[in-house]
């Protein structure tokens, strides 16, 4: 079980990287010292209820949202598979893949790649999401220690702000990418 210091200091340090904010800046906002701070973001501590309702008030945020882990989750749909509309008049069906969250950026690669080295990639700022789709060949895609195989109109989503890789495993793959930021 996470203990609730841990779930604190990571929503702190998450939500004042999420808000572009130094330790100085939120401490002073919030009215505590900037070492009080530092020891929260490094889970060492017990604070008031005080102290976290002024880091929240200082964060922009609800209370809540520092006090809920944040999941980073990987999401596979396979091709055929999700969540469809279909539409009455003509043969087209619309799968949902994901939605954007408010106020993230969203951008859009064509890939073009081929089998050999691995696409390492290292992580990118907190609260990053890629989301891949396969369009032709096969790819290994993912977080680094858990890659998921994918064949064409298949799509994975996974947390970028952990160390990641894609690998063509046939020649000319090709694949969507949309890379987002909050």
């Amino acid at each position: 079980m996470t203990q609730p210091i841990a779930i604190i200091a990571k929503g702190l340090v998450r939500e004042r990287q999420r808000a572009g904010l130094s330790l100085a800046e939120v401490a002073r906002r919030a009215g505590i010292a900037k070492s009080t701070l530092s020891q929260l973001e490094a889970a060492n501590g017990n604070p008031s209820l005080e102290t976290l309702w002024s880091l929240c008030v200082a964060l922009n945020i609800p209370f809540a949202q520092l006090m809920e882990p944040q999941a980073s989750r990987t999401q596979v749909i396979r091709r055929g598979e999700g969540p469809a509309v279909v539409a009455e008049l003509a043969d087209y069906k619309a799968v949902l893949l994901a939605t954007c969250p408010p106020g993230a950026r969203r951008d859009i690669y064509l890939l073009t790649t081929q089998p050999g080295a691995d696409r390492l990639s290292q992580p990118h700022p907190p609260g990053s999401v890629e989301h891949i789709i396969i369009t032709q060949g096969r790819a290994r895609v993912g977080l680094a220690e858990a890659p998921v195989e994918l064949y064409p109109g298949d799509y994975i989503c996974y947390p970028a702000d952990q160390l990641h890789i894609f690998k063509a495993l046939e020649p000319d793959t090709l694949a969507v990418l949309v890379s987002e930021q909050q």
